[in-house]
């Protein structure tokens, strides 16, 4: 841009300039808030630190369970007797919960404890129906009804999981937006 451009520029925004004085008590004003910010962020550091942790803590719980409740010998069937298709079926199910429980674990926080003590009462509901439904594989002799329920039941607490993730996101955000709208007034 040439300068005879600028300079036609700045005079046609002439009046549209903010020429106003701040107020006297500006800067204490400034500081203050500045402060307070970095305590609110000193204070999200020091929760933040131990999450990585905690989350490695419950996935190690989370296998340990898997691994005891797996090793244990009752009269009922897994779904991963019946074909090494639904071996594969089973573990990847097995693995995805598993993922779903440890990333809700990493997002634990007290706006929405409530939310995951709720999913976590209705995945112990469905972990219930499934041993019913080993019994009922062991009973029925591989029923193709009793497969599709096993299946539909872990598709099920996956729903569940997913859902409960989806809410927290949302609770999350709702938060932030109730918090940065606080900030601007």
């Amino acid at each position: 841009m040439s300068k005879d451009n600028i300079d036609e520029l700045f005079h046609q925004l002439k009046n549209d300039f903010d020429v106003e004085d701040p107020r006297r008590d500006h800067k204490e004003r400034f500081l203050a808030k500045l402060n307070n910010h970095n305590k609110v962020l000193a204070k999200k550091t020091t929760r933040t630190f131990w999450k990585p942790f905690l989350s490695i803590a419950a996935s190690i719980i989370l296998l340990i369970t898997i691994v005891i409740g797996t090793q244990q010998t009752d009269d009922s069937r897994e779904l991963a007797s019946v074909s090494p298709e639904m071996s594969v079926t089973q573990d990847f199910f097995t693995t995805t919960i598993a993922t779903e429980l440890s990333k809700i674990q990493n997002e634990k926080s007290p706006e929405v404890q409530t939310l995951i003590a709720d999913a976590m009462k209705q995945l112990n509901i469905l972990e219930k129906d499934y041993q019913s439904l080993k019994q009922d594989l062991t009973i029925s002799g591989d029923d193709n009804r009793v497969i599709y329920a096993m299946i539909s039941n872990f598709q099920n607490r996956i729903d569940l999981l997913q859902k409960t993730l989806e809410q927290i996101k949302n609770v999350k955000q709702l938060n932030n937006t109730t918090n940065e709208n606080k900030n601007t007034i």
